[in-house]
């Protein structure tokens, strides 16, 4: 089974911070890749721009080392290649000044294509480069803006970030882009609950004991030293990824797969999270700091360690547990947790069934396991629905658990596409599904900032952990005394 590719309509892909980390790993190898499976239509331009002061060939070049560094060698195909190189061009700008906006202005020139400006540079330019756009002259009704998280440190900055944002493009011109919303296993979530009639009616609390979503890495800071320090786990992951896939999860059936209809529903979602208050963060939450340990197979350094600093109370490491106050969730506990340096890099989501209400088989069977559904979003996409069955063999009824596997790399031909690869399409086209709203961002905020301001208060530390461990012991306990347990990753 293959994906059937759609062209979109021709336009100007203007990329701010185009000699950046984002451009280089995932924006020109993202575009490279619809280039190669002939989705573009012409004319299509992409415009690099920067502070750096490089010319169009050098632009090129650093594209083609982006692509040979982060594109495999089997989908380089040297004539597409050369057409996608075809099309880059750049300029030098300033935001803060407004200097090499006049030239940029030149370059797109009076095109009519669609023109989507994505802002792959820290939020405190997003005003700024709204600002030269408008004030240039450069926004059209087909333009788009496109920002990266993070929206913001709190609800008041996530205001005045939209408020900047909004003062020059219409809501609907504007892209929040949360690139796990792009991977394929996030959208089947909703093709698994709106397009089988399986699972519908159990979806709730009469048939559901709890909910996990776990997203673990085993990388330390990398190259974001900075941001991660003044961010944490909790700003950095739960803000955005995790409470997009709980909404994903919780959500009521929209009427329509219209933007605004899915949206919607996550809202009332991020409404209906129950606050963690002061008196609650520290029953219902932990934070935890990596300490040196050992992981992909070598010793490696403590977050203190990698930061160059003797003290720290940035969290790397966070679990809670979300309560959803609506007549579905009641009384459902999602856990969530999210970590550096752990012991798997894997993102997944784990439903969880009640156990059978009486074991009619006896304690000689075996224990009889709660039903699972496991959507694995990352490595090795994929579905799992774990049921017990009859161990084959004579000798009576014994039991065991096995999965059903639907692995996306087994059921589907050739590659699957890159979360970016389908975002920017989406962008293109305007489609704003997959896209944050404002008062979901908002929302989001109103519940996560409570937690900040307790842990605060309550000078709860970040408890230490073993680099290459699923976090601090308070993690463990943190589900297990709900008896229950966290979902071994495999």
């Amino acid at each position: 089974m293959t994906s059937q590719i759609i062209p979109v309509e021709p336009f100007d892909f203007i990329i701010f911070g185009g000699t950046g980390d984002l451009s280089e790993r995932k924006l020109l190898p993202a575009l490279y890749h619809r280039q190669r499976d002939h989705q573009f239509s012409e004319p299509t331009r992409i415009i690099g721009t920067s502070r750096a002061k490089l010319d169009d060939k050098e632009f090129q070049d650093f594209a083609r080392k982006a692509i040979a560094e982060h594109v495999q060698k089997e989908y380089i195909d040297k004539d597409e290649l050369e057409k996608f190189i075809g099309r880059l061009s750049y300029l030098p700008a300033d935001a803060t000044t407004g200097a090499g906006f006049d030239k940029l202005k030149k370059e797109i020139g009076n095109s009519k294509s669609i023109r989507a400006f994505y802002l792959a540079v820290t939020p405190a330019l997003f005003g700024d480069i709204a600002g030269q756009l408008k004030a240039h002259d450069m926004i059209t009704a087909d333009s788009r803006i496109v920002v990266e998280k993070p929206i913001g440190r709190s609800l008041a900055s996530a205001g005045d970030l939209n408020d900047k944002i909004g003062s020059v493009f219409g809501e609907h011109q504007i892209f929040r882009i949360d690139h796990y919303l792009g991977k394929e296993t996030v959208q089947n979530l909703m093709a698994l609950r709106f397009a089988n009639a399986l699972y519908q009616p159990l979806w709730n609390s009469a048939h559901i004991d709890h909910v996990q979503i776990t997203v673990a890495e085993t990388v330390g800071l990398e190259d974001r030293v900075t941001y991660y320090d003044t961010a944490g786990a909790l700003r950095d992951m739960v803000q955005n990824h995790m409470l997009q896939l709980l909404c994903l999860v919780a959500m009521e059936p929209p009427s329509s797969m219209d933007a605004n209809a899915v949206r919607d529903e996550k809202l009332k979602v991020l409404r209906s999270l129950k606050r963690i208050n002061g008196q609650e963060a520290p029953k219902s939450t932990v934070r935890g700091q990596y300490r040196a340990g050992a992981s992909a197979g070598g010793a490696v350094k403590g977050y203190l360690e990698e930061l160059g600093r003797k003290d720290s109370t940035t969290e790397t490491f966070v679990a809670l547990k979300a309560e959803i106050g609506n007549w579905r969730w009641a009384g459902v506990p999602f856990y969530l947790r999210t970590g550096k340096r752990l012991a798997t890099r894997v993102s997944e989501i784990v439903i969880e069934f009640k156990p059978v209400p009486y074991n009619i088989f006896g304690e000689s069977a075996g224990n009889v396991m709660p039903n699972q559904l496991v959507i694995r979003l990352q490595p090795d996409e994929g579905v799992k629905q774990y049921i017990m069955i009859k161990d084959p063999g004579p000798g009576g009824m014994r039991l065991r658990q096995i999965p059903l596997d639907m692995s996306f790399a087994q059921s589907f031909d050739g590659r699957s596409p890159d979360a970016y690869e389908r975002l920017i399409m989406d962008v293109i086209r305007g489609n704003q599904t997959l896209f944050m709203r404002r008062d979901e961002v908002e929302a989001a905020w109103t519940w996560v900032d409570p937690i900040l301001n307790a842990w605060a208060e309550n000078s709860q530390e970040a408890q230490g952990y073993t680099a290459g461990t699923w976090g601090p012991s308070a993690s463990i306990a943190l589900i297990e005394r709900d008896g229950r347990t966290w979902h071994e990753s495999n």
